[in-house]
């Protein structure tokens, strides 16, 4: 099959399966983009979305751009990004058609809830792999927990908090020479 046309078909696949956003998106970018397809490391995915979640914009087009981008430059980068928003757009067309009736009905309703529940189920299984592939020392994981209590009790903004992370990773991995081990050189 065209490299690009696998590219967009790709992305395309994962647009029809994000329900509940970009959190939702990222078990299927880990199956299709990293395990299948090679396209990227886990690390590499981990790195796109971090970027995607702080730059404008919606996280499963940005990191989608980004991985696109990686894997086939500027023609790569467009042709993801239309694969993962051309499903959405025939989507919301349709459903805004219709919405005023699905709306009333309990059964739409209902369904909507188990959705969202599996949405849930799929962002906790998408944190778990990725903490196992980035919580490699004390370092990480203390960064990961000072950003998890700055971010959900405290309420801090998502990009302050990956910018500070940013820059304590910085601080610690490249001013400071830690090596993934934990302990200094």
């Amino acid at each position: 099959m065209n490299i690009y046309l696998d590219l967009f078909l790709t992305f395309a696949k994962m647009g029809v399966c994000t329900f509940g956003g970009g959190y939702a998106m990222l078990p299927i970018l880990q199956r299709e983009v990293v395990e299948k397809k090679g396209w990227a490391t886990d690390e590499e995915l981990t790195d796109y979305y971090a970027v995607g979640q702080c730059t404008p914009g919606i996280i499963a087009v940005n990191t989608a751009t980004f991985i696109g981008f990686k894997y086939k430059g500027i023609p790569g980068g467009i042709l993801a990004t239309l694969g993962v928003v051309f499903p959405s757009v025939v989507i919301i067309t349709a459903i805004a058609a219709f919405i005023s009736n699905f709306a009333q009905y309990p059964l739409a309703r209902h369904a909507l809830v188990g959705i969202n529940a599996a949405v849930v189920a799929l962002i906790a299984s998408s944190v778990v792999k990725l903490g196992k592939s980035s919580l490699k020392n004390a370092a990480s994981l203390v960064i990961f927990l000072a950003v998890l209590v700055l971010g959900f009790w405290v309420g801090i903004s998502p990009v302050i908090l990956i910018v500070a992370a940013g820059v304590v990773g910085y601080v610690l991995y490249g001013l400071m020479k830690l090596p993934k081990g934990g302990k200094k050189q």
